[in-house]
């Protein structure tokens, strides 16, 4: 019996040392991807039979940009561009009426190459303990007062940077982590990823080895540190998050320097992809610390462009940007595919996950109801969510379905 005991609290230690550690109040969606940042959704209620139709509860004008909105209590958030300004709103869950709002003027000159996707701004707000915190697409850091608006603090790096954006603007989306806010400013050969102290805005460290990616960052725990995780402009980067001394890096470089996949936490290892690079997991390591990155498993027949994973059940789900666009699954222990969808599936989907069904809302507006295990994909049910292009993701609440499109904001009821 105490050798079993000794057994059990060998594989509890095993499995903890690489975890994600953000949490969220159940119903809301607070930041990118979910409450956990992993796309993961525990606060939506699906309904036993999915209707012909989803019902439209709300839909306003709203500016354009994919920033995806984000839910605390009973409110939606949302980043957006309208005319020449930067608009950060808040709007009633149930009736779409505005709370309140606040602007300001942004000078954004766009790369040829993205024309097609707008001025708008792409990072994703965060709500953490009543604030609210957006970061615009020239890295206009903004922190609100999430019940009334009020402007508590705000940073803009011109002093700072040459460039005050990547190549295609800022997208990583800020993480509030045990009372610190996380960001990558700057551009492309020039920035810094700082962190901050989330009520004031006072700056705790900076770590400048590289220039921000599209990336958005996580905090996890390994081997018994705190660990700021994410895609730079040209590497794979650990810091530690209580001085920001980098504790590991992987160069990694993309086409046209695209680093844009949120990493992903499985069991001890850290799943990572990027355009052309297949999909791979490292485990990590520290001996007389020292850190070491050793490669798992690395699947090169499918890769991810723009879109971010999700786990459901014990399979990894995502969308290859191979084939014109390819769903897939894989065994997230060893690689191996499990599965591809047929080719032709669009150029982006964004994925997540809730009570065993996974949810795809692709660049077409179509959203996607399916279940996926080891066997296959079976599509649930098919509905159009929006009259134009969706780049944001979804954000999954109680009994409805926010959906951002080209230029407005609905919620769709599911009953």
């Amino acid at each position: 019996m105490a050798l079993f005991k000794r057994l059990a609290l060998a594989l509890l230690l095993f499995a903890s040392i690489l975890t994600l550690t953000q949490s969220a109040p159940a119903q809301d969606f607070p930041q990118w991807r979910g409450p956990n940042r992993d796309g993961v959704v525990s606060g939506f209620n699906a309904p036993a039979a999915w209707p012909a139709q989803l019902k439209q509860r709300w839909k306003i004008q709203a500016g354009i940009g994919h920033a995806s909105p984000v839910v605390a209590g009973q409110r939606v958030y949302l980043l957006s561009r309208v005319d020449d300004n930067e608009v950060v709103r808040a709007v009633d869950l149930n009736t779409g009426k505005q709370l309140w709002q606040d602007s300001y003027s942004v000078t954004y000159q766009m790369n040829p190459a993205a024309m097609g996707h707008g001025k708008g701004p792409k990072a994703t707000p965060v709500v953490s303990n009543g604030k609210l915190y957006t970061f615009g697409i020239t890295s206009v850091l903004s922190c609100y007062d999430a019940a009334n608006g009020k402007l508590l603090w705000r940073k803009e790096y011109k002093p700072q940077f040459k460039n005050l954006e990547p190549d295609f603007g800022t997208a990583l989306s800020p993480l509030v982590d045990r009372g610190v806010l996380y960001v990558h400013a700057g551009g492309s050969n020039n920035g810094a990823l700082l962190a901050l102290d989330a009520n004031t805005g006072a700056e705790k460290w900076r770590w400048a080895g590289d220039g921000p990616g599209y990336a958005s960052p996580l905090a996890v725990d390994a081997h018994g540190k705190h660990l700021i995780v994410t895609q730079s402009q040209q590497n794979i980067i650990g810091v530690l998050a209580d001085n920001g001394a980098l504790a590991w890096k992987i160069p990694f470089e993309t086409q046209y320097v695209q680093n844009i996949v949120t990493p992903l936490v499985y069991k001890d290892t850290l799943i990572f992809s990027g355009l052309d690079k297949g999909v791979f997991a490292i485990r990590l390591g520290l001996s007389n610390d020292k850190w070491t990155t050793e490669q798992v498993w690395l699947n090169k027949e499918v890769s991810l462009y723009m879109s971010s994973p999700v786990m459901t059940g014990n399979v990894l789900v995502g969308l290859s940007h191979k084939n014109k666009g390819q769903y897939f699954c894989l065994d997230p222990n060893t690689g191996k595919t499990l599965w591809t969808s047929d080719p032709r599936q669009g150029e982006n989907a964004a994925l997540l996950t809730a009570g065993g069904l996974v949810y795809a809302l692709d660049t077409d507006a179509n959203l996607k109801i399916t279940r996926a295990s080891a066997k296959g994909l079976q599509e649930l049910k098919r509905y159009s969510a929006a009259s134009s292009a969706t780049w944001a993701h979804p954000a999954l609440t109680g009994k409805l379905i926010v959906v951002k499109d080209a230029g407005t904001l609905a919620a769709w009821a599911v009953e």
